[in-house]
């Protein structure tokens, strides 16, 4: 399992679909995520730590965490099946949740805890991008020019 860093939400043209880019703390090896509109704000709200008025949906789920007298600790990213990502709620007490990665990763930068990803699905999704001395967003802009979510839908072979 490694341990992913947030680089942050782009959106693919012409569809207007976002994605969510998580990167290896330790590696070499990017993780694109398409996701929804509505999770892609909150990522980007609470990355540019922007509060809104009133708490979004992820903000009442951090309040109801505390509240009931939990500890989240981490987000696993385990599972890819047929395109479809899936992640964990680690709390404490081992109690487990699953839940969309989207949610999971605006769960986690509101409560500051890891991400990591299971190496089957980084052997499966993860990309190696090219020449480390460009800057992370000229590489993900790249990236998104090189691949549809297509390239992620399981296979028989």
């Amino acid at each position: 399992m490694s341990e992913m860093r947030v680089i942050g939400i782009r959106v693919e043209q012409p569809q207007n679909s976002p994605v969510l880019l998580l990167r290896e703390a330790d590696g070499e090896r990017y993780l694109p995520i398409w996701i929804g509109q509505t999770e892609a704000t909150a990522i980007v709200l609470e990355q540019q730590g922007v509060e809104p008025a009133r708490p979004l949906t992820h903000d009442l789920i951090k309040t109801l965490i505390d509240a009931l007298g939990h500890r989240l600790i981490e987000v696993r990213i385990v599972d890819l099946q047929e395109g479809t990502f899936y992640a964990d709620l680690v709390f404490d007490r081992n109690i487990r949740v699953s839940a969309r990665p989207s949610d999971s990763v605006a769960i986690a930068l509101r409560v500051g805890v890891p991400i990591y990803a299971e190496e089957s699905v980084l052997a499966e999704a993860g990309l190696v991008m090219p020449d480390e001395r460009e800057d992370e967003v000229e590489k993900f802009k790249e990236f998104l020019e090189s691949v549809s979510p297509d390239d992620f839908k399981a296979t028989d072979g």
